[in-house]
């Protein structure tokens, strides 16, 4: 993973390095280790040599590196310690949750990253492997749509984003920083500061319509104390036409403009406040 960023050049995608993209590309081409294959003792050494003679194919002609046979060793013995530890918590998730939703049990999914990471519909190349939008849920456990009740959505009351990709209500200088700083925005995984940016209502609309939200939950309000004005973004200007939509080409939304409108901030820590009052 982090050979082929190093190889991008100027043109890195902001990969945390952590080996996901390697990981999928692996299950696209059907030859990546599963769970079960993990703590299957009898058929995990030939799985795995076979997923490391590709790999060592593809290194040696594209990087001029190798997999040497004792490194190759060392992977298999690492991998079956992986898969005794594990293997007690290994089991049909879908079959143990849809008995689990017939027996009326409560079941919450907690997606992680972002719409516009969504391999599928986010800011492609700027994306994650996977989907994170709703969708994913029934992908990822096996529980078929009909049997989701609700779609909840999160959104900070600021825009955040790690690592490149196109940013329309980026913030700039010292009230990025302060924003950052205040807010504790760095990456979870890799602690790199993350980019911080005025709210996007274009954005927040679309992630809206791709994941049939029922509901929002706006967070991290609190933030935004003492800022003298607060800038919520409408819609964007892209070669003097208004974009009320979130465009899905990326050289759009590069050169988009967000258009702005301008609400009084207010004063005080309101950190500890739990209720709304009309």
């Amino acid at each position: 993973d982090e050979i082929k960023e190093v190889k991008r050049g100027k043109d890195k995608i902001g990969t945390t390095k952590r080996g996901i993209g390697p990981a999928y590309v692996d299950k696209i081409a059907r030859t990546g280790i599963r769970m079960i294959d993990l703590v299957d003792e009898k058929f995990l050494p030939k799985k795995l040599e076979n997923n490391l003679n590709e790999k060592d194919t593809i290194f040696k002609k594209l990087y001029g590196l190798k997999i040497s046979n004792q490194e190759k060793k060392d992977i298999l013995k690492k991998y079956k310690k992986y898969g005794q530890l594990l293997k007690k918590y290994v089991i049909d998730v879908s079959l143990y949750l849809n008995q689990a939703i017939n027996e009326d049990k409560k079941i919450l999914f907690e997606g992680a990253q972002g719409t516009l990471l969504d391999v599928d519909h986010g800011t492609f190349p700027y994306v994650t492997s996977s989907n994170p939008i709703a969708g994913g849920a029934c992908i990822g456990t096996g529980v078929g749509p009909t049997k989701i009740d609700r779609v909840m959505g999160i959104t900070k009351a600021y825009t955040t984003r790690v690592g490149r990709g196109p940013f329309p209500t980026e913030m700039q200088g010292e009230l990025e920083e302060y924003t950052r700083q205040k807010g504790g925005e760095f990456g979870a995984t890799t602690g790199r500061p993350r980019r911080c940016g005025w709210f996007d209502a274009v954005l927040v609309n679309y992630a809206v319509r791709i994941n049939g939200m029922d509901s929002i939950v706006l967070t991290k309000i609190d933030v935004l104390s003492d800022f003298d004005k607060i800038k919520i973004c409408t819609s964007y200007k892209y070669n003097g036409e208004t974009i009320k939509e979130f465009p899905v080409n990326l050289e759009i939304l590069e050169n988009c403009i967000p258009v702005y409108e301008e609400v009084e901030g207010w004063k005080g820590d309101i950190s500890q406040i739990t209720k709304y009052e009309g």
